[in-house]
Formats: structure tokens, sequence, C-alpha cells
């Protein structure tokens, strides 16, 4: 039997600190170019999906 996560945010990556809280895995990072790279990069390693809400937060997403 396969036990998988679906439908769950797995990661986030933020240029401010006060844009999120809470209990999942959080990536700070200084510019909008190490944000994406580093997004890429774990959502690679996840094997999620990267989505640019557009106010300087990505988040990754298991679909």
């Amino acid at each position: 039997m396969e036990v998988a996560l679906t439908e769950q945010i797995l990661a986030i990556i933020t240029l401010d600190k006060d844009k999120v809280n809470g209990n999942v895995p959080t990536f700070f990072v200084n510019d909008e170019n190490e944000a994406e790279h580093t997004s890429l990069l774990l959502s690679k390693v996840l094997k999620g999906m990267v989505h640019d809400l557009e106010n300087g937060v990505f988040i990754i997403v298991k679909h």
C-alpha cells in the first residue's frame, strides 16, 4: 500500500519575514533572483509545483 501527501503546502520562500507564519518550512531569501532559484531547486527535490504569489512569496505545493 502506497501512502502519499497530496494537496499540501510543502515549503514557503519569501523576501519578507513579516508576510508569513505557520508551521511550514520557510526559507528567507535576499532578492527575487534568489527566491526563484531556491524555489526551483526545492520544487525538484520535493516534487512539487512552484506558485508565485507576486508579493515576494513563493509556495511549493504538492497537488
